[in-house]
């Protein structure tokens, strides 16, 4: 279980380190919804 949070915690930092190299708000959602369906796949699946 400590893994994975630790997984999640650190992509949530890379999401937010991404979040703020980007000018435009719906990419950043485009790539959130991205990033929960690819999470969600790898942990249910």
């Amino acid at each position: 279980m400590k893994r994975v949070a630790g997984f999640a915690v650190f992509f949530i930092a890379v999401g937010m380190m991404i979040a703020m190299f980007l000018p435009n708000t719906f990419v950043e959602v485009l790539i959130i919804m991205i990033c929960l369906l690819l999470g969600y796949n790898l942990f249910c699946c």
